[in-house]
């Protein structure tokens, strides 16, 4: 299956539009990693924009969480993961995403990283 991210060549009405070149490397696109809860595994992207290196997170097992009330962080394991907003089916299948809810070994967190982007999980504590 193919990820392209450039225009297409469609009117919004359905009517094709004039195509003045062709696709360009920079518009494929890759498939949504999806960090999952599990021993910790890692894989890299080779090159991305400007030369850098992406890592990906496949699976996770532990969260630096961030306590805003102490400013303090520490990594704590991953127990559950509650809620994901972005799709109910992600909480389901243990998918963890930006803005998911997680219950870890020192209370709830919500990610503030973007796991299948960064290569890290980083949350912060909610109080209840």
């Amino acid at each position: 299956m193919g990820f392209f991210q450039g225009s297409d060549r469609r009117k919004i009405t359905g009517g094709k539009k004039g195509v003045n070149r062709g696709k360009r490397r920079y518009e494929v696109g890759s498939p949504f990693t999806e960090t999952k809860l599990g021993q910790s595994s890692v894989r890299e992207v080779e090159r991305t924009r400007g030369g850098n290196e992406k890592v990906r997170l496949r699976y996770v097992d532990s969260a630096v969480v961030t306590d805003p009330a102490t400013k303090q962080s520490k990594k704590v394991k991953i127990l559950q993961v509650l809620d994901v907003p972005a799709n109910r089916e992600y909480a389901r299948r243990g998918i963890v995403v930006k803005g998911a809810k997680l219950r870890t070994e020192i209370g709830t967190a919500v990610v503030t990283s973007r796991p299948g982007q960064d290569g890290v999980v980083n949350a912060v504590l909610v109080r209840q």
